[in-house]
């Protein structure tokens, strides 16, 4: 036998989502506690460089800028050349931005050294160099190897015995400055010091 349940339809109403309420509150109880504490676990990633890697630079003429990129926001490449003659490295970071600049740019060094051998520390190495500013179209570079040079002052595996990974740290300088190869203007420095990797690896 049925009992109607007493009281109208708005009554029942009501006392229908009392009970929804009672019952979601003890699945609350229930449930186990937040840790609104708990600090965010780090991310500790980086761009695509070494933990170590880092560029420096002081930036006159067309540019003028302080670089001090660390891992946190430096991305970093090495490579041999495509004629496997020596190594290419490759620098990409942000451009600290002006009070009046409208978005964010960045920049990208390329280093071309042709004598630059597996695993050996080197000075005066010629070197290439092209600067492009990305988001702007604007490229400098050296029409050659004779007005730029670099100093590698260390080139360490980074990985297993025999692995193609290396980390290499060195000084770069100019004795002329990077002509703008789209325009008219330059750009100068004293000096480039650069901490990144490079990979022995030979394409397939």
């Amino acid at each position: 036998m049925k009992f109607p349940y007493p009281g109208n339809a708005r009554t029942r109403s009501a006392a229908a989502l009392l009970l929804t309420f009672q019952y979601l509150l003890v699945a609350a109880c229930d449930a186990p506690p937040i840790a609104a504490d708990e600090p965010p676990v780090a991310d500790t990633s980086v761009p695509g460089c070494e933990v170590e890697g880092q560029l420096s630079a002081e930036l006159y003429g067309g540019i003028r800028a302080t670089l001090a990129w660390g891992a946190d926001v430096l991305d970093c490449d090495g490579m041999i050349r495509p004629d496997g003659e020596g190594a290419r490295l490759r620098f990409a970071g942000p451009l600290p931005a002006g009070e009046s600049a409208e978005e964010q740019r960045s920049l990208a060094f390329i280093f071309g050294l042709p004598d630059l051998q597996r695993g050996e520390t080197a000075s005066e190495l010629p070197t290439n160099v092209t600067l492009i500013e990305v988001g702007a179209g604007r490229f400098y570079g050296t029409q050659d190897t004779e007005n730029c040079w670099t100093d590698i002052l260390s080139q360490e595996q980074i990985g297993a015995e025999n692995a193609a990974e290396y980390r290499i740290t060195g000084l770069l300088y100019c004795v002329a400055p990077l002509a703008e190869l789209n325009g008219s203007s330059s750009i100068s420095f004293a000096d480039i010091k650069f901490t990144g990797r490079l990979s022995w690896e030979v394409p397939e």
